[in-house]
């Protein structure tokens, strides 16, 4: 079953405090825009988009920006794809050649791609500039956002370059939402369903019946997920230890996520797509470690699956899968490690799992 998620935004919502940053929605957010660049006077402000973010969400963006410093616009080709060491490249090329200084600003207008590969690009140019993002799907502004994570592929395997590095400013404007394809929305309540599964009980039970649901309110369950994982990463800034727990459904998930984007023969996954598969998968091995009850696991399989298509694997690409998890950036010691649900709403961190678990999770998933 496939559920259609519409949007009425907004009302006003109370800033969340970071660490060393806030993050502000909508009209209040723009308002502390317009502050930081008043009181920094940057020299240059650079607005890095994709090619979906340039056509449909710039023109929204551009008026509201209030400075006599020049404007510079740099597009990158939209798509996971280009989320490479070539594509910063260029832009470093494209900043060094607009003479880009250490006072200049680069604001990052776009999905995960576009502010994890911005966050980059600022973090390092010039041995870092200020940045501020301004994410415009939901996997972005429950997710990729916040928290201080930037980074790029490396060929097919996810995020493996990168530095923690925090941006000036988040701004959450939910209206963005309006430009998103169903396929992209459901991608983003990936995550937000792995907030409720590893942190809050009650908002994961909100997600079991979508249909008494108001998701024309988009706007509190993203301040609520942005809650649970600021919460989490103020504890551990540099995932050292309970941070590892927003990467529950992310072993697996990223794994699969990497072998359908380097398979031409299979039809590439969205990033929440697949988390939503590993989430299942670990929840099963969860299950299987006695962490987790048997109705906990089915009541994971169903409300997860009746959001997402089931995806088919067979032989070949369970092994194919399981060769990419040696690259997980939790690893340690060449040891593969899990993040597993201890009960709905608890985690744990560090679990070894044999690959035996793992193929039987894939075999319980296809039923």
């Amino acid at each position: 079953m496939q559920h259609q998620f519409t949007t009425n935004i907004s009302k006003q919502m109370q800033a969340i405090t970071a660490n060393g940053y806030s993050v502000i929605f909508n009209v209040e957010g723009y308002k502390e825009l317009n502050k930081q660049i008043s009181e920094n006077n940057y020299s240059t402000i650079f607005i890095i988009v994709d090619s979906n973010t340039n056509e449909v969400c710039l023109p929204k963006l551009l008026p509201i920006i209030e400075t006599e410093s020049p404007i510079e616009i740099i597009e990158f080709d939209a798509g996971e794809i280009n989320k490479t060491i070539e594509t910063c490249i260029q832009i470093w090329n494209v900043l060094t050649e607009l003479r880009a200084d250490r006072k200049s600003l680069i604001i990052n207008l776009g999905g995960g791609v576009v502010t994890d590969l911005g966050g980059f690009v600022a973090s390092t140019f010039k041995r870092g500039i200020d940045f501020i993002n301004i994410p415009t799907t939901l996997l972005a502004m429950v997710d990729a956002s916040i928290g201080g994570k930037t980074g790029i592929d490396l060929g097919n395997l996810k995020n493996q370059i990168g530095v923690i590095n925090n941006p000036n400013l988040v701004i959450i404007d939910s209206g963005f939402l309006a430009t998103l394809p169903q396929t992209e929305m459901r991608s983003g309540l990936a995550e937000i369903l792995k907030h409720g599964l590893i942190f809050d009980l009650s908002y994961w039970k909100q997600f079991l019946d979508l249909s008494k649901l108001d998701f024309a309110d988009f706007d509190s369950i993203i301040f609520d997920s942005i809650k649970i994982k600021n919460e989490i990463v103020m504890q551990d800034p540099m995932e050292k230890g309970i941070r590892k727990a927003l990467n529950f459904g992310h072993t697996l998930g990223h794994a699969i996520e990497s072998y359908f984007m380097d398979n031409p023969t299979k039809k590439s996954l969205l990033h929440g797509e697949a988390i939503a598969i590993g989430m299942i998968l670990e929840s099963y091995i969860s299950m299987l470690k006695n962490l987790i009850s048997k109705e906990e696991y089915l009541e994971i399989k169903s409300t997860i699956k009746s959001i997402f298509e089931d995806v088919i694997f067979d032989k070949s690409d369970i092994q194919s899968i399981l060769d990419l998890l040696i690259h997980d950036k939790k690893n340690e010691n060449g040891k593969i490690n899990f993040v597993l649900l201890d009960g709905i709403g608890k985690f744990i961190i560090n679990q070894g799992v044999d690959n035996e678990l793992i193929i039987s999770s894939f075999e319980d998933y296809k039923l």
